[in-house]
Formats: C-alpha cells, sequence, structure tokens
C-alpha cells in the first residue's frame, strides 16, 4: 500500500511540474493599495482582472493577491500583486493598447496609489 501512495504522490509530483519551461511570457506588477479603499472598488477590481484572459487577445490567465511579504521600494511599500501569463512578448507589448485594458485601469486606479514595481519574465 505505501510502495502504490509513493507511486501515486510521484505521479502527481511529475504532473504539476509538466509546464515547466514554458515560452510563455509572465508579466507581473506590484503595487501599493489606497488606504480605505471601498470594497465596492476592490470587487470591481477583481472582476476587471478576471475578465482579462476573456477581452485581451495573448493572455491566457491572470493571478492577483496580496503579497505575503510586503515589498520596499523607495519610500513606497507594495502590498499587492497581479500576474498575467501571456503568449509572447508581442501580446505584452499589445496589451496596454487593447481597449479593454482602458477599462480595467479604471478599475484598478480606484484600489492602488500611483506607481508599480513591474517584473517581465521571459520563459526559456
Amino acid at each position: 500500500m505505501n510502495k502504490l501512495l509513493l507511486c501515486l504522490a510521484g505521479g502527481l509530483l511529475l504532473a504539476s511540474t509538466a509546464p515547466a519551461g514554458e515560452k510563455k511570457l509572465m508579466h507581473c506588477f506590484y503595487f501599493t493599495t489606497v488606504d480605505g479603499a471601498a470594497q465596492a472598488d476592490w470587487d470591481a477590481f477583481y472582476k476587471a482582472t478576471d475578465e482579462i484572459p476573456k477581452k485581451i487577445k495573448g493572455v491566457s490567465h491572470v493571478w492577483y493577491g496580496k503579497l505575503q511579504r510586503p515589498l520596499n521600494v523607495g519610500d513606497a511599500t507594495r502590498q499587492y500583486g497581479v500576474c498575467m501569463e501571456m503568449d509572447n512578448a508581442e501580446a505584452r507589448r499589445s496589451y496596454g493598447s487593447d481597449p479593454y485594458h482602458k477599462v480595467w485601469d479604471a478599475a484598478y486606479s480606484k484600489v492602488r496609489v500611483a506607481g508599480t514595481t513591474t517584473l517581465d519574465f521571459l520563459g526559456q
């Protein structure tokens, strides 16, 4: 029985690492939240962010949440982050000019202080 459980655990581990070496681009940014932002503004941000993969070509998945450890950048403390999986660098270049980006940015601007820390990772 222990060997069977060990084999199953190994199979799950291998299955979870299968996408390693993905050739996509990961666009991540971290931001400082607005003190006292209304729950309705956060809800609008979550909804608009969830819609990005459906609305912006080349974005396949989005993650967001509070950072486990805040990131201090100069005088700013970034408490929250968003990561977007994109098809490639061209999708990254064009997503900012997509019409839905303006809709999303209107919701985003209500929960964040201007300025972000941005990182883009190219898959190898």
